[in-house]
């Protein structure tokens, strides 16, 4: 199997969905609500979602043949192959439709390709707000608009990076005491906070603002985000040599057999040692 041949088929994909998305960024849409997990920004959906994804799926749908893969997709049902084929694409069309229906940056298309044990081999990231393409293979390195991504965090304080305020957040007191161990550890100076992307794009807001760290905490609700959320991600981070993991530190769980919610192990991405 090509990884460089499927990662630029995947790179095709992802560009051809920003651009159905720049197209109606500005644009009045109708807000559906669909099953997820307890979040409502798990619960909306839109036609401009389901028309990134029939255009994703026009580049990678031949490679399923031609390959033998499965495909895992936020706006399809999940037909469970990717537990028989060796490689399964796990695609979110659009991640973030709460911040594009809110008429604010924080979406991003994501397309990754996982192997049956769940590591992740492709990632690709395409920011329609700025035009930016991130994408990595196992093996491959890993590039920002196809510039080798060197990673370098520079602050003096710690960047906790987030879907939904601090304040706002279940467990609020647990998550803040973990990062002011972590600010003491590092010898920073102060947690600082960014809020509102979604997941995708908030993992890549911690590489690109380091040190710095996303943390989803585990729970027994249906939620804590979706393989499609990470997968692409969890693949640019390891082949950065960063850590992109469950809560304790383990491997991702990326081809969950009972679910494809993550609340019950959460994450934890860092952009520190």
């Amino acid at each position: 199997m090509d990884l460089l041949q499927l990662k630029n088929i995947a790179i095709e994909a992802a560009i051809s969905a920003g651009k159905v998305i720049q197209q109606y960024m500005n644009d009045e849409v109708v807000v559906e609500q669909k099953q997820g997990g307890d979040s409502y920004a798990s619960q909306v959906v839109t036609a401009v979602d389901r028309a990134c994804e029939t255009a994703i799926l026009s580049h990678l749908l031949p490679t399923c043949d031609e390959f033998d893969l499965a495909l895992l997709s936020e706006e399809t049902e999940d037909d469970g192959r990717r537990f028989e084929k060796d490689f399964f694409w796990c695609i979110d069309p659009m991640d973030g439709t709460l911040a594009f229906i809110n008429k604010r940056p924080g979406f991003s298309v994501s397309i990754a390709l996982v192997a049956k044990d769940g590591t992740p081999y492709i990632g690709v990231v395409f920011d329609p707000s700025t035009d930016t393409l991130y994408h990595a293979s196992k093996g491959h390195g890993a590039f920002k608009n196809n510039i080798p991504w060197n990673i370098k965090p520079a602050r003096k304080h710690l960047t906790y990076v987030t879907d939904r305020q601090l304040k706002e957040t279940p467990r609020a007191a647990e998550i803040e005491s973990l990062l002011h161990e972590y600010v003491a550890k590092l010898g920073l100076t102060e947690v600082k906070e960014i809020a509102g992307a979604g997941a995708v794009l908030n993992a890549i807001h911690v590489l690109e603002n380091g040190p710095a760290c996303m943390l989803k905490l585990p729970k027994k609700e249906r939620g804590g985000g979706s393989l499609w959320d990470f997968a692409a991600t969890a693949c640019i981070y390891q082949t950065l040599g960063l850590p992109a993991t469950n809560f304790a530190g383990e491997k991702l769980d990326l081809n969950r057999k009972d679910s494809t919610f993550m609340n019950h192990e959460g994450v934890f991405y860092a952009n520190f040692d």
